[in-house]
């Protein structure tokens, strides 16, 4: 604007100016707004879900301890389908896989272990639920599906107990040699304090 301009000269390049671009900046304030509005929504979206994922999931608990385990499905169900996105669907389903563990329906407990590792956010859990799984399957004489599980397993954190677990498996199949290597994979993945160590270094011994 020529700052020489007369006060209506001014004042008619200011309406030039917001016939020119006022329109460009109503449609830039109203997305700043609804941007903002949407962030804070979600936020406080986010946070009630959470809450009410945790109110389901104590409700689960609950009723393990009850030894209501056909209630305690039911809220974990609910878990799975309306909070699935939380940690607490997670803690659910392994809560629930223990309890059918327990209750001697190894089908049921794969079901939600196999859910865990399809559908758990954090790598630890995605492991500890392949684990419990192979172990399952190892139990059912499902040797070769439990191998299968274990050697999907990239995880470092979880390599010493996927070959003590492999070990196991060989034992049962009587391949001792093999038996042998992977719980040497075992004991080599942990410190010789650990009272891992010690358990292994039994299970090695005992196959001389």
């Amino acid at each position: 604007m020529d700052i020489y301009a007369s006060d209506d000269e001014k004042a008619e390049a200011i309406k030039q100016w917001w016939r020119d671009n006022g329109r460009t900046v109503v449609v830039a304030a109203i997305v700043s707004a609804l941007a903002v509005f949407a962030g804070r929504y979600w936020v406080v979206y986010q946070k009630q879900m959470s809450e009410q994922a945790a109110q389901t999931y104590h409700q689960v608990l609950k009723l393990v301890s009850e030894e209501k385990s056909t209630e305690a499905d039911t809220y974990t169900q609910k878990l799975l389908s309306d909070y699935s996105k939380t940690a607490y669907s997670v803690f659910a389903a392994l809560e629930m896989a223990n309890v059918y563990i327990n209750a001697q329906d190894a089908d049921t407990a794969k079901t939600y272990l196999k859910w865990v590792a399809e559908n758990a956010k954090l790598a630890g859990h995605k492991q500890l639920a392949k684990l419990r799984l192979a172990n399952l399957l190892m139990n059912e004489a499902n040797f070769e599906a439990a191998l299968a599980e274990i050697e999907q397993s990239d995880s470092e954190a979880f390599a010493s107990l996927f070959s003590e677990l492999k070990g196991d498996i060989f034992i049962k199949q009587a391949k001792l040699e093999q038996a042998k290597q992977a719980y040497l994979d075992a004991m080599n993945g942990i410190s010789s304090s650990e009272p891992r160590f010690v358990l292994l270094k039994m299970k090695l011994d005992d196959l001389s």
